[in-house]
């Protein structure tokens, strides 16, 4: 009886411990990851995504965006108007439901 008590707390510390040590460890590994100077690729392809954010938020759209890629939205936003009878295609229709009107049926 006693053993198997023992071995019953024996997991339980061990779980426990199993635990801890893999939270510490998950812990340190972001912790030393950011005090490590980035790999050269993945600094490459953060400074070209922050370049794209400063450079699409001055824009106001699509980075680079000519005449040809404005004239073409423009023709298909007036296809879908024409095909969905036109609208807002913008905002989110306002749906409304009518509650139906149930009557009682006799016995």
């Amino acid at each position: 009886m006693a053993l198997h008590r023992l071995f019953k707390l024996s997991s339980a510390l061990r779980s426990a411990v199993s635990l801890t040590l893999r939270r510490n460890i998950g812990l340190s590994a972001v912790l030393f990851n950011r005090a490590q100077e980035l790999d050269p690729i993945q600094k490459l392809f953060l400074d070209k995504i922050r370049d794209y954010k400063t450079k699409s938020k001055s824009s106001g759209g699509i980075v680079e965006a000519g005449a040809a890629y404005h004239k073409n939205v423009s023709e298909e936003v007036v296809k879908l108007q024409r095909l969905y009878g036109g609208g807002d295609l913008a905002t989110f229709p306002d749906i409304k439901f009518t509650e139906p009107k149930l009557e009682e049926a006799a016995k």
